[in-house]
Parts: structure tokens; C-alpha cells; sequence
């Protein structure tokens, strides 16, 4: 199967799950059309360096933050809405390497997370059977628009968008609002929104818990004094001293790289975005022709689109950008062997990450078995526990939920498990959002945490159109948790039951 010649649009020759059927293909491809003339959203440097700091992650020399929303929409595609989110994953990362003393890879399920795969083609809305919400980017949320519009991938050329009436900006396409995000990203990141010389400014002003403020502040005051410290012996003499807003340089306190990532569902839109490249390999002088999905740094298969045969792992084996390969429990040994032998025949490092969900309940069972037989087949793969989508229910109040005490017991079921058969955790997948009311009020999606959210509590501000997300202080709660156990470790400071106790459990007593 993988020995066959790769090419953008083979995987048309395959079986392909979850793919939307449009009324119109002649009015797709046009706009398809359109958007494989369009400009890259990211560039090949820099998923270049992306898998670079990944082989690192796959050492145990770095870990991998991978966080956003389940599902982006157009309208969350706002100043306020971005500036949040990435203060977020920004507040959890210097957390984590507070903690652990390692590098982090940050990686955001951002500029592009909109489509969204479903159990069922169909759903009953208000006695009616209509087609299911299948993201922004291919019908709508109202019952009376669930038809598939190729138009919602593209449907005015940037150029114009300088012209038309601001208010109608959530109807336009994906490649607006993704190109819209980027660029908002990118402008926050290089003009000084990262800068370590300020952290408090990444929204924790409105985090009510006064714990989890102390120990944020804990952090910022060790940090400010360790800067302090490095300006009075002359370490930081010249531009990165000076604010970048009055003329300084970025440098390594005020710059982070931060990449893009979302789930290649859409294949008909991942290949309109794929580029053909000319590369020479370090310490080659031959070049040579490989393909990049210019959309996103980072694409993963889902759970439910990872067949051997299918059309999804045929596209994801021809493209150079690193992958991530959902694993749950139906997954069996060796069908994740022949998954990466298809999708990383020549075992390089920094191509594959797996991401583990299973569920607190099944984690026991499965991820040892996953371990061994990956270590036996010598595959270089970073290894993420995702703590979010094997733990969904529902309230009795009908609110789709989920309980931060099974994501910290899948969490920390993970950690033990990797312990005990010689790996490590390379990082974590969870869905949180930063986003904030007028008031200053997080979301209430999922139940518990220091906040101690409870069920009757979920109907306050309930804003996900898709999966529960953690808000900003449950977040933070799970970064402190991590953070406190790798710093035990390092340290050399754990017990037997330390893993479960520094990530928020009860130290069980024999």
C-alpha cells in the first residue's frame, strides 16, 4: 500500500469516512480551484522547524503543549476571542517550564480547527430530521442552513474584503478566518504580547481563585527576579533590553514560536492547500520534490478516519509536515505498527506523534500494550495523552459535560503507565478556551476543578457548539498539576503515590 506512487489527489482512490457530500461538485471544484491558487498559510520553514523541536519532544528533551478549542467558529474570530486564547496557552506553558525545566513546544488547535467529524450523518431538531452540524466551514448552525456550501471554504477573494460591509464578516470563508487568525497570532507573538518581562498581561487578571493566583504569582515574581538579576550583571545589554514598541529587539524573552494545527478531515480542502516544494536534505547537495500541506504546521487523523485502507491515511503519507495519529482503545497492536509503517516507512524523527484517548476507565487496558509494541518496532513517535474525549457525558441536565477529576485519573493513569514500561509522557492534547464574557466570567463546560463547578452551574455560561472545553482557571489547574509533578521529579522528591497526589488525587495509604 505505501510502496505505491503518492501523489496530492490519490487518496480519491480510496474509501473515505466522514467526507461531505455536496450537492453541487462542479461548483466545489471551482472553488477549490480558486483556493489551490491562493497563498500558503504557513511556510515550509517553518514546519521545517516544527518537526525539529518534535524529534526533540520524541528525546524527552522538550514537551508538547497541543491546546484550543474542540471546534473553532467564525464568530469566535475576534480580537478579544485570540488575544484570550493564546494568553492562555502562554500562562500554561510557562507553568509547565517553571516546573519541569523544559523547553515547550506550543502547538494550537487554531486557524483552521472548524470541521468536525459526527457519529451520524443526520440529527432530530425540533421534531425535524436535518443534516448534522458539521463546522463552520461546511454548513450552518441553524437547522434551516445544514445544506453544504462550497462557498463557506472560500467565498470572497481578499482582495475585495477591503470593500465590503465589516458586519457580514462571520458568513465568509474558512480561508478568510484562518488567514484572519494567523495573521492576528503572528502580529501578538512578534510585537511583544510574549514577552516574559510581563506575564501578568496574559489575561489572569480576572481569575477569582485566590490559589491559583498566589501560585501564578509565585512564578512572575521567581521570573522577575531572575530577569532583574540578569539586567544588573549586564546579561541582557542591548536591544531585547528595550521594549519592542520602542524600538528593542525581540530575542528569547519576548518571541515564542507557536504553531498552527487542526484535524485533516476536510481532504477536498487539504489538498487545495497542498504545495509541491523543491528541498535539500542537511548534508545532501541532491534536491528533492516533497509535498507540504501549507494550512496548518501540525494535521492529525482522527479516531474514526484512521483506517489502513482508507483515503485519509493515504493523503497523510505523501505530506513532509509532521502528523498526529489519534489512538484509542479499538486500535489494536498491530494495526498501529502497520499505521506507522505506512505513514513513516523510513522511521524519521519528528513525523509522528501519537495521541492517545481512551478514557479513564479503558487506559489500564490498552496503552501498555500500545507502548511495548511501538518500542519493539523501533518507531520514533512522541507520545500526548488527550484527557478530554474519552471522558465525555451527559448532565442530568442535559449539557454534554465533562469531569475534571476523570481527565486529571486519565492523566494520571498515563504517567504511571508510561513509568512502569520505561517511556515518558511527551505532552498533553486538551481543549480549553480563554474566552471571557463582559464581566470577565470563563465558560462553565466542564464540572469541578478548584472552581468546583457544579452541574447546576453548567447553564451559565454555556458557549460550546461542539465538545465541553476547560475554562481559564480549570486550565490553569491542570498546568499547576503537571508542573508540581515534574518539578518533584526533577527534584528527586516522589513517593510511590506522588504522581497521583501532585495532579490533585489523595495519596492512597497502604
Amino acid at each position: 500500500m505505501a510502496d505505491l506512487k503518492w501523489y496530492p489527489s490519490s487518496w480519491k482512490s480510496r474509501s473515505a469516512a466522514q467526507m461531505v457530500e455536496y450537492p453541487d461538485q462542479q461548483h466545489l471544484e471551482g472553488v477549490l480551484t480558486e483556493i489551490s491558487a491562493l497563498p500558503p498559510l504557513v511556510t515550509p520553514a517553518e514546519i521545517e522547524r516544527l518537526r525539529f523541536q518534535l524529534a526533540a519532544v520524541q528525546r524527552n528533551e522538550a514537551f508538547l503543549l497541543h491546546a484550543g478549542d474542540c471546534a473553532e467558529s467564525f464568530d469566535a474570530c475576534t480580537e478579544q476571542n485570540i488575544s484570550a486564547k493564546i494568553g492562555l496557552i502562554l500562562s500554561f506553558s510557562l507553568i509547565l517550564i517553571w516546573g519541569g525545566r523544559l523547553p515547550v513546544v506550543r502547538v494550537g488547535r487554531i486557524a483552521g480547527q472548524y470541521a468536525k467529524p459526527r457519529s451520524s450523518r443526520t440529527e432530530t431538531m425540533d421534531n425535524m430530521e436535518v443534516l448534522s452540524f458539521r463546522g463552520d466551514n461546511i454548513n450552518g448552525l441553524d437547522p434551516n442552513d445544514r445544506t453544504p456550501d462550497p462557498e463557506r471554504l472560500l467565498r470572497f477573494v481578499l482582495d475585495y474584503l477591503i470593500i465590503i460591509d465589516m458586519n457580514i464578516l462571520p458568513n465568509i470563508s474558512a480561508y478568510f478566518h484562518s488567514t484572519a487568525t494567523l495573521n492576528y497570532v503572528r502580529g501578538l507573538l512578534t510585537s511583544g504580547f510574549a514577552s516574559l518581562r510581563h506575564p501578568r498581561d496574559w489575561s489572569l487578571s480576572h481569575v477569582r481563585s485566590p490559589a491559583l493566583r498566589s501560585e501564578f504569582e509565585k512564578i512572575t515574581k521567581g521570573l522577575s527576579d531572575a530577569l532583574d538579576f540578569s539586567h544588573t550583571i549586564g546579561a541582557d545589554l542591548g536591544r531585547e533590553s528595550v521594549p519592542f514598541d520602542r524600538g528593542g529587539g525581540r530575542g528569547v524573552l519576548g518571541e515564542v514560536d507557536f504553531y498552527t494545527s487542526h484535524e485533516g478531515l476536510m481532504l477536498d480542502w487539504e489538498q487545495a492547500m497542498t504545495r509541491e516544494v523543491d528541498i535539500i536534505e542537511s548534508g545532501s547537495s541532491l534536491k528533492e520534490r516533497v509535498f507540504y500541506n501549507t494550512s496548518a504546521h501540525f494535521l492529525w487523523v482522527g479516531d474514526r478516519t484512521r483506517q489502513l485502507d482508507g483515503a485519509h491515511i493515504e493523503y497523510f503519507r505523501g505530506i513532509r509536515n509532521p502528523i498526529g495519529i489519534k489512538v484509542g482503545p479499538s486500535l489494536e497492536n498491530a494495526e498501529l505498527i502497520r499505521l506507522l509503517q505506512i505513514v513513516n516507512p523510513n522511521k524519521e524523527s519528528g513525523r509522528v506523534t501519537l495521541i492517545t484517548r481512551y478514557g479513564a476507565g479503558k487506559i489500564k487496558d490498552h496503552l501498555a500494550g500500545h507502548i511495548e509494541a511501538v518500542k519493539r518496532s523501533r518507531h520514533p513517535v512522541a507520545w500526548v495523552c488527550d484527557p478530554m474525549h474519552g471522558n465525555t457525558l451527559t448532565s442530568n441536565s442535559g449539557f454534554k459535560t465533562r469531569n475534571f477529576g476523570t481527565i486529571i485519573s486519565e492523566l494520571t493513569s498515563c504517567i504511571s503507565i508510561h513509568a512502569a514500561c520505561g517511556s515518558r509522557l511527551g505532552g498533553v492534547s486538551l481543549e480549553f478556551t480563554g474566552e471571557l464574557n463582559d464581566e470577565g466570567f470563563s465558560v462553565t463546560e466542564c464540572l469541578g476543578g478548584s472552581m468546583e463547578l457544579s452541574e447546576e452551574q453548567l447553564g451559565l455560561r454555556y458557549q460550546s457548539f461542539c465538545d465541553p472545553r476547560l475554562n481559564f482557571e480549570q486550565s490553569l489547574d491542570v498546568a499547576f498539576l503537571i508542573s508540581n509533578y515534574f518539578k518533584e521529579e526533577r527534584l528527586g522528591d516522589k513517593g510511590e503515590n506522588s504522581i497521583y497526589a501532585a495532579l490533585g488525587g489523595r495519596k492512597i495509604v497502604s
